[in-house]
């Protein structure tokens, strides 16, 4: 089995793992009494369309709970959220960002807690069949109202919930 390597985590804020535990939270208990569930960066995927390499996302949303091997899904989540930290917002902007398309996920949020902002990135295809990434809304606190998941609008979270920090 081939896995991406795993960067070095013992330098990232308490911050980065709060948003993580607020989306889980407040997300996962809104959803509960439906198919799907929300994750954290504790599950990992592998995806053909990912040479079968393990890639662990920050949180996301799954609805095919079914399709699994071992201890992996093999299922393509709807949604995936990577919290940036210095260590790995290249791999997040870039890389993680062409495997999430390739691989068929709908949404994609890049969290950064430092600046208080997330982009929302959807994911479509061109009539070749080729796949591409575009920024569907950056949310800061201007515009803090706007926050939704695009795939699942009747799940909501907060601006300040998600950055609730205490």
């Amino acid at each position: 089995m081939n896995t991406i390597p795993v960067e070095d985590m013992s330098n990232t804020f308490l911050e980065h793992s709060m948003v993580i535990n607020n989306f889980i939270i407040k997300v996962g208990s809104q959803i509960k009494d439906s198919l799907c569930r929300v994750f954290g960066d504790s599950v990992q995927y592998q995806w053909a369309e990912n040479n079968n390499d393990v890639i662990v996302p920050d949180a996301s949303i799954i609805c095919n709970m079914r399709d699994r091997k071992n201890v992996s899904f093999t299922g393509i989540p709807r949604f995936i959220m990577e919290v940036l930290s210095n260590a790995t917002e290249d791999y997040d902007r870039n890389e993680k960002m062409q495997i999430y398309c390739k691989a068929g996920v709908s949404e994609y949020w890049i969290v950064d807690w430092r600046k208080k902002q997330i982009e929302i990135y959807l994911f479509d295809g061109k009539p070749d069949g080729s796949l591409y990434s575009y920024l569907y809304k950056t949310i800061t606190k201007d515009n803090k109202d706007e926050l939704q998941i695009v795939m699942f609008p009747n799940l909501k979270i907060t601006f300040d919930e998600l950055f609730d920090f205490g």
